[in-house]
């Protein structure tokens, strides 16, 4: 979930993904019943239901730093709902940002391949909703923990990206991103959001 823009690729395709992801936000989100549980932990859920634990609404704390040397790390507060889409297969989570510079927001779309058993996750900046798309990270989750990669570039420099979702409770949940400009071995973590769910 970047603040920045990355080359575009396949833009077309990522596009018909997306249109079809929001038509099915209108047409078939299935929202839990009013007072049921909350759903469980991650560990307890294969395949299409991975992010079943996110659906909701949540309090959502960040940990911001650019990709640079010598940055401070900005912190602030915003929200995240998590919608069902696709019977679970697909989901929409939409963000609302507090920084001190004012309030932004910014939209994640996740989509389960069958065929492969992964998750590809792509990224709108409601800052530059018309810019190009970066390249979706794909993955999985092993033991409860979500790890999910892409490859693009950085400045003009090639660099992989890394999500990692842990932590992970009925209540609460942990996400971070990293850069690599080494091939994967050493990771820069960037972004860090903790997760409460809204009462």
């Amino acid at each position: 979930m970047p603040f920045r823009k990355r080359a575009a690729m396949k833009t077309k395709t990522i596009l018909s993904i997306i249109g079809s992801a929001a038509a099915a936000a209108v047409f078939a989100f299935d929202p839990p019943p009013v007072g049921s549980a909350a759903p469980q932990a991650a560990t307890s859920r294969t395949g299409s239901h991975d992010f079943d634990f996110l659906f909701g609404e949540w309090r959502v704390h960040h940990r911001v730093k650019r990709a640079a040397e010598n940055q401070p790390w900005l912190e602030f507060d915003g929200t995240a709902s998590t919608r069902r889409l696709m019977d679970g297969s697909a989901n929409v989570e939409d963000h609302t940002f507090n920084k001190p510079t004012g309030v932004s927001r910014g939209v994640a779309i996740r989509a389960y391949d069958q065929k492969t058993g992964q998750w590809a996750i792509w990224w709108i900046d409601g800052r530059d909703p018309l810019g190009a798309l970066d390249p979706p990270v794909k993955g999985g989750f092993d033991n409860g923990v979500g790890t999910f990669h892409s490859d693009g570039t950085i400045a003009g420099k090639p660099a992989r990206t890394r999500f990692i979702w842990s932590h992970i409770t009925p209540t609460s949940a942990r996400w971070e991103q990293a850069y690599s400009f080494d091939a994967g071995k050493t990771w820069e973590t960037n972004w860090i959001m903790t997760f409460t769910r809204a009462e």
